[in-house]
């Protein structure tokens, strides 16, 4: 059974500080603002959430602490009953149940009140179900105060409980107050416990560890325990008492035959007397202390066998000797406690009927002689007639022969000899090479490999060392070699290269054919190393990012009023007409401006009646331009009809603070080009609210 860890129990907090955690959880973890224009649905949702939040996290706190503490009908008794004289178990039964009543309590609360917030028909009304909900839980709370403050206490205490283990091997020390039981335990063990001359130094158990036949073992120290009722045991000794009585242990019963404990031998034996049938089915050994001060052989005859005769009446016990002082029998009494309760743990193993299960499973066999033959080892003859040559097994160190101690480190076996510190295997003797031998002899490691093809088992012997086939495709590449394949390739290329020699030699001293004159290929070469220059101009003139002037014009003043100016249209037409002969009649059309079709259309526009791709008012207009003509028409129309019915639009440019058209068109355009711009931030008309704290 493992150590119970009662240190892990968390903190348990107070009733006030146990709601401001539920509170400051549910603020944070949830959302705080209700925003205008929530339709009824969301805000229940909203307060619904709180609520639940609110219950799940009381819950959760509740449950933490009641699965933390230990259950009293699910621990070991002794802890149980420990407990129930450290606690009292009523009360803190009474405790766990009215944590357990609370959380359920919350349960039905929350329950409740969200069946309620479901028909919230406004804000106000799911706002006060929500606040309710939240103040009965918060009296739920703060009514389980002296609970959770009782359980706080209980917690503390559990923690300075020692780690005991009911199931270990243990030796328990009791009797009278100032007996030499602590000094004992301080003796064999490496616990530090308070020793002083006065009674009930040791109120509560202590435990220690200490080694014996390479085994640990549990040395519990208990309180004194004075001789009267049971009823009349306060505490302090009902802890000695929980311990005697549920724990399986060899139990060390000290005397002090000096009574300088202030308790006289009279008082001790009825002690023990009173306590005798906690001893039941332990083993029991009545320690006769402080033997420096008072020795056993010089006590008084009648004390000395009214110590004797409870011994005697009381079964598996036995009477030592010991003095702390002088160690005088310490390490004797603890190697005869530790001996007897080993041997009473595996007596009562082998009587119980864990042992008869294993038993009958097993079998052991005694082997007997069949007859009186008498069977020696074979050995075979080959094997006989190698140790006979000196070949196998220890003889003579003439006939041993030599093997190679190349590659292997040096023994103590080695003789020293003159051929060296490596000898040679004996090439006289017959004796099978080992493939360590053959790696030194031929290179070393890394350098020589085994040869595994003479491992290999074939039908025929003689294939093991051919070549394996390469197989592709299902078939044998070997198959497809063309043994006289490189005197061919050799062939062909030696015809390749004579029929290159002669082709260079018969052009040797010809100039290439060319059908044009000198003239010809002298303006080609010109206009090659041109387009050369330009290619690489052009390259360069890519880095530019603005238009390229021409020279003639770069510093000349455009004035648009001049008709033979180098951009305009008859500039341009006397450049390239009377310079270059070109005809400038497509360019100047690909250059019109284009306010002529504005223009046009709004010539389309001013007109009453509507127009046809070939009617006589098209002016042969394309269908596109003519629809969106008639639709601009109609829009306009529709627009005046709507003005004539509401007098509060202004009618006219200068009602609206502007010029004329053209300045309503283009406050239009700035006010479309700024909201396609517009990122959705707060403006000075919007609405705002500063955030306050949500009142619960």
């Amino acid at each position: 059974m493992p150590v119970y860890n009662f240190k892990s129990i968390g903190a348990i907090p107070s009733a006030g500080d146990l709601v401001d955690i539920v509170l400051t959880r549910t603020q944070r973890r949830t959302p705080t603002v209700v925003h205008p224009g929530y339709k009824i649905s969301r805000i229940r949702g909203f307060y619904i959430r709180k609520i639940k939040f609110t219950q799940q996290t009381i819950s959760e706190r509740l449950s933490a602490i009641l699965s933390e503490f230990p259950r009293l009908n699910d621990i070991h008794p002794f802890y149980s009953d420990l407990c129930n004289t450290l606690y009292d178990r009523d009360h803190y039964k009474l405790a766990l149940g009215q944590i357990n009543a609370a959380r359920g309590t919350v349960d039905t609360i929350a329950r409740d009140m969200i069946r309620m917030v479901k028909y919230g028909d406004s804000l106000y009304r799911c706002k006060s179900l929500k606040r309710a909900a939240l103040g009965r839980m918060c009296t739920v709370l703060k009514r389980q105060k002296s609970a959770l403050a009782y359980l706080e206490e209980v917690r503390k205490h559990l923690g300075r409980l020692p780690a005991l283990d009911p199931s270990a091997r243990t030796l328990l020390m009791c009797g009278s107050p100032n007996v030499g039981k602590s000094s004992f335990m301080n003796k064999i063990t490496r616990a530090n416990v308070d020793v002083q001359p006065y009674a009930f130094t040791t109120k509560s158990l202590f435990v220690g560890h200490t080694d014996h036949r390479y085994l640990r073992w549990q040395i519990i120290d208990t309180p004194g325990l004075l001789d009267h009722p049971l009823e009349e045991r306060n505490t302090i000794e009902m802890q000695a008492i929980t311990a005697l009585a549920h724990l399986t242990c060899a139990v060390l019963y000290f005397l002090d035959i000096s009574e300088n404990c202030g308790y006289t031998v009279e008082s001790q034996c009825a002690l023990f007397k009173s306590i005798r049938p906690l001893f039941v089915n332990k083993e029991l050994i009545v320690v006769v202390n402080k033997v420096d001060v008072q020795p056993w052989d010089t006590l008084d005859a009648k004390r000395k066998a009214m110590v004797e005769d409870i011994v005697e009446t009381t079964p598996n016990c036995t009477l030592m000797t010991m003095s702390n002082i002088s160690e005088q029998g310490v390490s004797d009494v603890k190697t005869t406690a530790c001996d007897r309760l080993l041997a009473s743990r595996v007596s009562a193993r082998v009587s119980s009927g864990k042992v008869d299960n294993v038993i009958h499973r097993l079998q052991v066999f005694h082997p007997a002689a069949r007859d009186g033959t008498v069977r020696d080892a074979f050995i075979p003859q080959s094997v006989v007639q190698a140790r006979a040559d000196g070949r196998l097994g220890p003889t003579d160190d003439e006939r041993r022969p030599k093997r190679s101690r190349t590659g292997y480190a040096p023994t103590v076996e080695d003789k020293s000899n003159d051929d060296g510190d490596d000898a040679e295997m004996d090439t006289n003797c017959d004796v099978k090479k080992t493939a360590r031998d053959l790696m030194w002899k031929n290179g070393g490691p890394g350098v020589w490999a085994p040869d595994y093809r003479e491992q290999y088992d074939l039908e025929d012997d003689s294939w093991r060392f051919d070549a394996i086939p390469e197989i592709v495709d299902g078939k044998n590449i070997s198959d497809y070699i063309d043994a006289d394949i490189d005197s061919k390739l050799a062939a062909l290329e030696a015809e390749e290269e004579q029929l290159v020699a002669e082709e260079e030699a018969a052009a040797m001293g010809e100039d290439p054919e060319s059908e044009l004159d000198e003239e010809e290929e002298a303006a080609v070469a010109a206009i090659r190393s041109r387009r050369i220059i330009l290619t690489k101009a052009r390259h360069v003139n890519k880095s530019q990012n603005y238009p390229v002037v021409p020279r003639s014009i770069r510093g000349r003043q455009k004035d648009k009023h001049d008709d033979m100016a180098a951009l305009t249209i008859k500039g341009i037409k006397s450049h390239l007409e009377d310079g270059f002969g070109i005809n400038s009649s497509k360019v100047v059309e690909r250059g019109r401006k284009r306010e002529r079709s504005l223009d046009r259309r709004k010539e389309v526009e001013n007109m009453d009646v509507d127009m046809t791709e070939d009617g006589p008012n098209g002016r042969g207009l394309s269908k596109g331009a003519i629809k969106r003509a008639n639709a601009d028409k109609k829009k306009k129309e529709r627009f005046a009809r709507n003005k004539s019915r509401d007098h509060s639009l202004p009618k006219e440019p200068f009602q609206m603070g502007l010029k004329d058209e053209d300045a309503v068109t283009s406050t239009k355009k700035k006010d479309r080009t700024g909201r396609r711009n517009w990122k959705g931030l707060s403006g000075e008309g919007d609405q705002r609210k500063s955030v306050h704290l949500v009142k619960w």
